[in-house]
């Protein structure tokens, strides 16, 4: 078992090819952890309640068992040198207990910290770094005063779970909180106001727990509160990318980052760079860098709780990437035939059901608008219209 170090929060100093990292959760981020780790000589193990999920089919092993279950985390960890995890729903205390017996280069601080929305906000406003007007809420009575302090439009979201907009209730008026008073009882929540917001952006950061670096900042689409179609890269001031860099530097210095962190933001239109939220891990905006980068950021999360060093990624060409959802399988695979410039990636996913992630598409461009124009005037994603509320705070 390689020796931990202090200094990396409890990576080791270098896992060799050879080794075992194990991942907890097997769905898409997963399986392409895990394509990257195999790239550079490592074995893999996974945890996941679904048999053959999308990460087994690329893996070494799978536990098949819930995430929750301290049995099965605890041999996952016997049987590897590094643990690392896919999304942030899993049970930091169950991961703390086996920290004796294989490496976190992630910690479990980072865990904490984006599981609840209140802990986030705080982490995020303590680094120097702004986010949108916020209350923690308990009950209505405290809902109510906050609303007096945040004002109409606002967005409810309870403190944890939740995601694609799950766990959100958006408030415009008295007609919504009544809705809320009628439910009887709320469970802890967080109660944001809306930003005016020129776009929406995401920045990616990887290090090893020393050393960082960022990924372009790139410009996102939504459709019905699910990720839609990213921009890479953003058409920003150097201001705003600037901004975004040091912010992301802050942030992952604060966590000692081991891996990549995604950082959700908005632009507005004074060129203010606004923290939205955080997610631990490679993220759904930066399948991009798959294509369009020296290094994409699957490759930077393997090297960072590898502790591995991480080269300053370049971006090697524009791109533009749209998820493909399972109402849009069949219509992207019949167009596969006439588009030689898709890079299509398919997950595995057993059943295609509607607003799921099945894959996604990404196409390299000098021309990213009318690229975007080209990939929705084929059809496969008319049903998706943009929702106006969509990630407003």
């Amino acid at each position: 078992m390689p020796s931990l170090s202090e200094e990396t929060n409890g990576a080791q100093s270098m896992l060799m090819p050879g080794g075992t990292i194990g991942i907890i959760g097997g769905g898409q981020l997963g399986r392409m952890m895990a394509l990257s780790a195999r790239y550079m000589g490592f074995k893999i193990g996974v945890l996941d309640p679904t048999e053959n999920c999308p990460t087994a089919q690329v893996a070494d092993f799978q536990i098949t068992a819930e995430y929750a279950d301290k049995s099965a985390i605890r041999e996952l960890a016997e049987r590897c040198d590094v643990l690392t995890y896919e999304f942030e729903n899993v049970d930091a205390d169950a991961i703390d207990e086996v920290r004796g017996l294989v490496a976190v280069p992630q910690g479990t601080d980072l865990l904490r910290v984006t599981q609840h929305r209140v802990r986030e906000k705080q982490f995020i406003n303590e680094h120097g770094t702004d986010t949108a007007p916020w209350k923690a809420v308990n009950s209505v009575d405290e809902l109510e005063a906050a609303l007096n302090e945040i004002h109409y439009p606002a967005v409810l979201k309870t403190v944890s779970g939740g995601y694609d907009g799950h766990g959100q209730t958006v408030l415009r008026d008295e007609g919504d909180l009544q809705q809320v008073r009628e439910r009887g009882g709320m469970p802890p929540s967080i109660l944001e106001g809306f930003v005016d917001f020129a776009f929406e952006a995401s920045i990616l950061v990887s290090g090893n727990g020393k050393d960082y670096v960022t990924f372009p900042i790139v410009r996102n689409e939504h459709r019905n509160n699910i990720l839609h179609m990213t921009i890479a890269p953003a058409k920003v001031s150097e201001q705003v990318a600037k901004q975004a860099h040091e912010l992301a530097v802050r942030l992952a210095q604060g966590f000692e980052l081991a891996g990549t962190l995604a950082i959700e933001l908005f632009v507005t239109k004074d060129d203010r760079v606004i923290v939205n939220e955080l997610a631990p891990r490679p993220h759904n905006s930066g399948h991009y860098t798959i294509e369009a980068c020296s290094i994409d950021q699957f490759d930077a999360h393997i090297r960072g709780i590898a502790g591995w060093p991480c080269p300053k990624p370049k971006l090697l060409e524009p791109a533009v990437m749209v998820n493909v959802l399972g109402q849009h399988v069949a219509p992207v695979q019949a167009l596969i035939g006439e588009h030689p410039e898709w890079n299509v990636h398919d997950y595995g996913k057993a059943e295609a059901r509607h607003d799921r992630k099945m894959g996604h598409v990404t196409v390299l461009t000098d021309n990213p608008a009318r690229t975007v124009e080209q990939l929705e005037a084929t059809g496969c994603w008319d049903d998706l219209r943009m929702d106006q509320t969509d990630a407003k705070a």
